[in-house]
């Protein structure tokens, strides 16, 4: 298989459970392959999960976090490099067929904070039924929670 005149490779395949018997396979692809990757993702997504029968599979960028530089210290650290900016790039490989059109993150009573994620309405077909994957998934690579929803839209 080829993208882009480079050889796609996998540098990670994990299996992450879902709920209940449902199983989601994460593989991690090299950071300078990921805009390849995404030319061919809608394929390539539905070729592995016929591969994988009733497994979702999805796609992610292998992303590397830098602690902050110590003080007095000269060199400073890419913003790509820092924890938030890594989770966020996550977040969106995780749910790449759809856009993140919103967030919104709620504070409870105990402390705990969930995020709210709108995914663009367009591609509601393609992506309803891996709402609860894209949790599971982003949970386990973040710890994060994380609560996907399509904007309700008034008529």
């Amino acid at each position: 298989m080829f993208c882009l005149s480079y050889e796609c490779f996998f540098t990670i395949c994990r299996q992450v459970d879902v709920s209940g018997n449902r199983k989601a396979v994460v593989i991690h692809v090299p950071y300078r392959l990921r805009k390849g990757f995404r030319k061919i993702h809608v394929r390539l997504v539905r070729e592995l999960e016929k591969k994988f029968s009733g497994k979702d599979v999805i796609l992610v960028a292998t992303r590397r976090i830098l602690r902050p530089p110590k003080k007095g210290s000269a060199a400073q650290r890419p913003r790509s490099r820092t924890l938030t900016a890594v989770h966020e790039a996550m977040l969106e490989d995780v749910v790449l067929p759809a856009e993140i059109v919103g967030k919104r993150v709620r504070y409870q009573i105990d402390g705990s904070k969930i995020m709210k994620v709108y995914l663009d309405p367009k591609e509601r077909n393609n992506t309803e039924y891996k709402l609860e994957t894209f949790a599971a998934v982003y949970r386990k690579l973040s710890g994060k929670d994380v609560v996907f929803e399509y904007p309700v839209s008034e008529s």
